[in-house]
């Protein structure tokens, strides 16, 4: 790589400081088209490789990413621009998932049953057996690009599949180097390849004959484009989308804890995460509490260096991303939002966190309106009945979360919230390697995890062995 960007190449920027950090070579379509032929004949070899040997090749890459994490944190956080201690989490998150499938797909046990349940059928004996589903197309967003494409190429490779993976252009330097480390552990190259480009790029691989599958984790409006051109030859079309989560807290919750969550949540990436609590949706009588509350802590949030210890918020990912926030805030202004504190771009990509009251609940932001960005959206309530209706009434459904401490309570709204996942006394933001993670609505249509996701890559073959018991 060199610090310049010849014809053919894009620049990757680190977003603190503006330093070019690597220029990528741009892939073509004549690339894109030449690496699935390989992955497909890849793909047939691959999965004739027995499952102890594919995971005994996982176990050596985790290794490999125990060896170099410190490198691979760095280099994370550079290019992304969170916070080190957080890079560094994402990077041993990444180590977990890839020892996590390498030991599920050892035991993995199939099913079989006799028949004689059904008259007719007594000498019958079924059986499955899982096949992997060819190549998988894998779609990587920015903000983890660590963890997000371990959940793509971990258990897709455990299963038997191929994978091209294209990573973000803003952020594919951890891909990329993790990509080789996969290589050097002994995966083959044609096994996971890296395809880079832009969106058009990614939209030809979506709709390529070649692919079975499709992995995606970015926007909803990526999502149904992905989904649409993947519906031209029938893939199976793994979504995991946006979100404007709510948080609903109870008068009688324990506010330290609400503010310590929700702080930790919606600064989390520098408030560039899907599953963040966005919607602080408060009973009135703890509102102005809590927004004072949230004006000190978040507010007060220190921006600066990523790689440095006592940096609470780094910046976004880019100037751009910066001024859509900006954007977005000025327009929730617009439509009748207070500004408790922030609102504004100090320098480049960084971003103030950003305390607003929408205290109709009338404004884009507390609905629909997803904001990638360190901004906290409070919204006063006058009873249960309305902090659900709140809550869901928005297009998406990721994650959530009830603060309350009576628990009976708690549960009663958190069994009619509209969301994959709910936390109850802690942020939403909770996603351990085995819950089954996805949305309702428009924040997807998959479950990923340790106990869920090689399933999402493999397709089910009954065998019938027909007539081979005698009865008597």
């Amino acid at each position: 790589m060199t610090t310049t960007a010849p014809a053919g190449t894009y620049q990757v920027i680190n977003p603190a400081n503006d330093e070019v950090l690597a220029s990528v070579p741009l892939d073509t379509m004549a690339d894109l088209d030449a690496m699935l032929v390989r992955s497909a004949a890849a793909q047939k070899t691959w999965a004739r490789v027995p499952r102890h040997e594919r995971s005994a090749v996982m176990r050596v890459y985790a290794d490999l990413l125990r060896a170099h994490r410190d490198e691979l944190g760095t280099l994370l956080c550079r290019e992304n621009g969170k916070p080190i201690d957080q890079a560094r989490g994402e990077i041993e998150t990444t180590i977990r998932i890839y020892q996590g499938c390498a030991e599920r797909i050892v035991a993995w046990e199939e099913e079989a049953r006799f028949l004689d349940s059904e008259a007719g059928h007594e000498g019958d004996i079924q059986f499955t057996h899982h096949d992997p589903l060819g190549v998988i197309a894998a779609i990587v967003p920015f903000n983890f690009p660590s963890e997000l494409n371990a959940w793509k190429v971990a258990p897709a490779i455990a299963t038997g599949n191929t994978v091209v993976v294209k990573p973000s252009r803003q952020a594919p330097l951890t891909v990329i180097r993790q990509i080789e480390l996969l290589w050097e552990a002994g995966v083959p190259r044609d096994v996971v390849q890296i395809l880079n480009g832009d969106q058009e790029l990614g939209h030809a691989l979506a709709s390529h004959p070649i692919p079975a599958a499709i992995s995606l984790t970015g926007s909803t409006e990526a999502g149904i484009s992905v989904a649409t051109a993947g519906a031209k030859t029938l893939k199976r079309v793994a979504l995991e989308l946006g979100g404007n989560d709510a948080m609903i807290v109870f008068a009688d919750a324990d506010m330290d804890r609400v503010v310590a969550e929700a702080v930790w949540g919606r600064s989390l990436s520098n408030g560039q995460v899907c599953c963040a609590n966005k919607r602080i949706i408060v009973e009135a009588a703890a509102a102005d509490q809590l927004i004072e509350r949230f004006r000190t802590a978040f507010g007060g949030l220190r921006l600066g260096d990523p790689l440095k210890a006592d940096t609470g918020l780094g910046p976004l990912i880019s100037r751009s991303a910066a001024i859509n926030v900006a954007d977005q805030v000025a327009h929730s202004l617009d439509q009748g939002v207070r500004l408790v504190c922030g609102g504004g771009r100090p320098d480049g990509a960084f971003f103030a966190p950003t305390v607003v009251v929408d205290a109709e609940a009338a404004a884009d932001v507390s609905h629909d309106l997803e904001i990638f960005g360190p901004v906290l959206d409070i919204i006063p309530f006058s009873s249960e009945s309305r902090a659900v209706e709140i809550a869901n009434a928005s297009i998406y459904g990721l994650s959530g979360a009830v603060f309350s401490t009576d628990l009976a309570r708690a549960m009663r709204v958190a069994l009619q919230m509209e969301t994959g996942h709910i936390s109850i006394n802690g942020t939403g933001l909770y996603r351990t390697d085995a819950v089954a993670w996805g949305g309702y609505k428009r924040s997807g249509n998959v479950r990923e995890g340790l106990g869920t996701s090689l399933a999402e890559f493999m397709q089910t073959k009954t065998v019938t062995l027909r007539s081979v018991l005698t009865t008597g």
